[in-house]
């Protein structure tokens, strides 16, 4: 016989709409405000990528990977604080967060090994050829 520990029974506390619906516009607010200053850093970097001429190619695609994966991560964070603002009780909020610990914890994982990737390609490059 396999046991199975049950989570405990969480209370049906009711999130009134009128707070799901103020959580929602606060959300949207700031997705808009990320969303100008992406536009701004993404603007800049160009600018400096185009009158750098001390960086590498390499550099730069490691640079724009990782500012790809960030916008990917506070995606997910805008996507999860809206999903939460429309939780209509604590259950259904913490069944939230879980599913979205678990996809972030997955996707962290992936970039990391998406970064580390191209670091080692780029350390290659660097290395002089063996005799």
């Amino acid at each position: 016989m396999e046991f199975k520990p049950q989570m405990p029974q969480m209370p049906s506390m009711e999130i009134p709409e009128p707070v799901r619906q103020m959580a929602e516009r606060n959300v949207e607010q700031s997705r808009n405000a990320y969303s100008q200053f992406a536009e701004m850093a993404k603007r800049a970097q160009d600018m400096v990528a185009k009158s750098s001429g001390t960086m590498t190619q390499t550099a730069l695609d490691i640079q724009m990977k990782a500012l790809r994966f960030a916008e990917q991560n506070v995606d997910a964070g805008f996507s999860l604080a809206s999903e939460l603002a429309r939780a209509r009780d604590m259950k259904e909020y913490m069944e939230i967060q879980t599913r979205h610990a678990q996809r972030q914890m997955q996707a962290y994982a992936t970039q990391a090994q998406e970064i580390g990737r191209l670091m080692t390609e780029a350390a290659q490059k660097v290395q002089p050829p063996k005799p």
